[in-house]
């Protein structure tokens, strides 16, 4: 070994308090190359080394808000430019529906970034030789001894006078480290055919353990218990009855408990004459009305009542609300369409209770009023 293969001078402490003044004069001195080493953390090591931020909190923040701008983009762009979806009356983009996926994006892509940075660009993985392994120094400073290196390419590296400093603050031992043959002759290891072999056993065995476990496992007892369910699968075969059908009819005049049926099937002339309008038009009926419009009936009718749907074609066009036609309806026959449907218009009384529609009702009268005033509603 010659001075040129000099990797380090290192310095043993016995107590704590040892190593924190060496730090701490080693520092002052102005030297900028060198380590701390010891069995366990130290509080006040930091302040007393002087160590800047580590550079991980700007890689995951960076990171972080790409993977939340990708995620945003990417679903915007999906449900708004090239699928476009109406989900309830709501807007193409609507965010709060996106922030949890956005939340996952981020964390996600900021950890698995970090813990890629630190393995690869900080550790140089699989590059894994140092000086200081194998080391004697090491292997005190594992156990029960405090140490500190200063490196040879340390601008102010003096050999003297780093044994001198290390004497002066009471080092047990001062000693030269060198580098290893491996490390010398050393040569980027992530292409070597062994670490390739290992990342394809790996991936087989990732693959391999999530296939078995996912198509093979969870089909064997006990862990297929939610396969063996007493309930009815969809278009499948009921075992129960005899006639094998699992959907079953209520009984003819059955009623469920606290439900009046909708006396006026297939009637809306008596409907349009005996309905009345329970609902006064406060704000809150009108606010519950405006809700319920713009989710259920504005994809369709618009936002204003006035036909002009959002959905592209894909159902026709409803005629407006303000038609002279609709405006003479009365609350009743209006309810009526809403319970039972009429012609391409569904019935909506699963999706809106009782008061519900007739809130909506209420909202459908401002909205014709607000179209079609009269000069006697101008103050």
């Amino acid at each position: 070994m010659t001075d040129k293969n000099l990797y380090c001078y290192a310095g043993i402490f016995d107590t704590p308090d040892q190593i924190i003044n060496a730090a701490k004069k080693v520092q002052s001195d102005g030297y900028t190359k060198y380590d701390v080493n010891t069995p366990y953390p130290i509080h006040g090591m930091d302040s007393a080394m002087d160590l800047k931020p580590s550079l991980l909190p700007y890689v995951a923040l960076v990171v972080g808000f790409l993977g939340a701008a990708s995620a945003l983009f990417f679903m915007w762009w999906t449900n708004s430019v090239d699928y476009p979806l109406i989900i309830g009356g709501k807007p193409f983009f609507a965010l709060p529906a996106y922030i949890p996926i956005t939340f996952e994006i981020t964390v996600l892509s900021a950890s698995i970034m970090t813990v890629v940075t630190m393995l690869f660009v900080i550790f140089k993985f699989p590059n894994n030789s140092h000086p200081l392994h194998d080391t004697d120094y090491l292997k005190q400073v594992s156990v029960n001894k405090y140490g500190i290196v200063i490196l040879a390419d340390d601008p102010k590296f003096d050999e003297s006078n780093i044994k001198q400093v290390f004497a002066s603050l009471g080092a047990s031992q001062v000693f030269p480290i060198f580098y290893h043959e491996e490390v010398i002759n050393f040569k980027p290891r992530i292409f070597e055919p062994k670490f390739i072999w290992f990342l394809i056993i790996l991936f087989v065995l990732v693959s391999g353990s999530t296939y078995i476990t996912l198509n093979k496992l969870m089909f064997l007892p006990p862990y297929n218990w939610m396969m063996k369910q007493n309930k009815v699968i969809v278009q499948e075969k009921s075992e129960f009855f005899k006639n094998g059908k699992g959907m079953r009819m209520p009984v003819e005049g059955t009623v469920a408990r606290g439900f009046l049926p909708y006396e006026f099937v297939n009637k809306p002339e008596l409907a349009a004459k005996d309905l009345l309008n329970p609902l006064l038009p406060t704000k809150y009926n009108l606010e519950l009305g405006k809700t319920k419009y713009n989710i259920y009936c504005s994809p369709c009718h618009g936002y204003h009542a006035e036909g002009d749907s959002r959905l592209r074609g894909q159902f026709p066009n409803p005629p407006s609300l303000h038609s002279e036609k609709v405006r003479s309806w009365s609350d009743g026959r209006i309810f009526h369409v809403i319970t039972e449907g009429q012609n391409v218009m569904p019935s909506y009384s699963s999706q809106l209770s009782r008061e519900e529609r007739w809130a909506v009702i209420l909202y459908v009268r401002a909205l014709q009023r607000s179209l079609n005033a009269k000069e006697s509603d101008l103050p």
